[in-house]
């Protein structure tokens, strides 16, 4: 038995260094949205477990990574959660022709506390001012990170901007405004429904009418600069099946065929 039972940890420890053997050298490096990183963990890691190539994330608001890209940071994939960044970086050619791919969409909700029994309705003439009470609105911020310009542009679309404009908390990044919210720290954010999913801290209050604001649009591609062999692997199976599966369950939509097809 004793010999059995060091046979079987002798052949697990040999797998062990098999598969660490098959993942040495250095990750896939995937600047990524904040707001990805439930649904891009998972895939990242499915990717990584079904073909023994390492990969990992850096999560922070798009407009950061975006000026990180640009001051030559060693990212290899650049997925960001609006159009406007992913044009920015493109404008100065610091993605690789040919590798853009618009792959996702989201909703913008309106959150709070999950104890919070808060009611509005999100149609013209809101005041969300009466609803926060002598509290703020989390958001990311309104110039810069996606969530944020979107919200901004949905709550004038509103006509809400103007009685709230002063009682913004304005965070870093989106996931920055939920944990605002999920804390107790405000009565109210702006995130995406994606974010509520993943943080139980907080409830949907209502989501954002569609036509408030730009659609969202999550765009991928590989950065210029990026010599590492299999980043374009990567970027192919994150529109592949398994990757879609773990966007869905995330609450994501999905705009682009998978690799492969037209």
């Amino acid at each position: 038995m004793r010999l059995t039972r060091r046979g079987v940890i002798l052949g697990l420890a040999g797998l062990g260094l098999a598969w660490g053997a098959r993942a040495e050298g250095p990750p896939v490096l995937v600047f990524a949205a904040a707001s990805l990183k439930n649904a891009l963990d998972e895939a990242l890691q499915s990717w990584s477990r079904r073909t023994g190539k390492a990969a990992r994330a850096s999560y922070a608001a798009s407009n950061t990574l975006a000026k990180q890209i640009e001051a030559g940071a060693p990212a290899d994939l650049f997925f960001t959660a609006d159009l406007d960044w992913m044009d920015y970086v493109a404008a100065r050619n610091l993605i690789r022709p040919g590798t853009r791919v618009d792959l996702l969409g989201n909703r913008l909700v309106l959150v709070a506390p999950r104890d919070s029994t808060v009611s509005v309705a999100l149609a013209p003439g809101l005041d969300l001012r009466a609803a926060l009470g002598s509290g703020r609105l989390a958001m990311g911020h309104v110039e810069a990170v996606p969530a944020g310009k979107y919200g901004k542009a949905a709550l004038t679309h509103l006509g809400a901007w103007e009685g709230v404009k002063d009682r913004v908390a304005q965070a870093e990044s989106v996931r920055a405004a939920l944990l605002l919210v999920s804390r107790g720290e405000a009565p109210l954010g702006i995130v995406y429904a994606t974010d509520a999913v993943a943080d139980a801290g907080v409830r949907v209050v209502a989501t954002f009418p569609a036509d408030s604001h730009p659609p969202i649009v999550y765009p991928l591609a590989q950065v210029a600069a990026s010599t590492h062999p299999d980043a374009p692997a990567l970027l192919a199976d994150l529109r592949g099946p398994e990757a879609r599966a773990a966007f869905e369950r995330q609450g994501f939509t999905l705009l682009a065929s998978p690799a492969g097809r037209s």
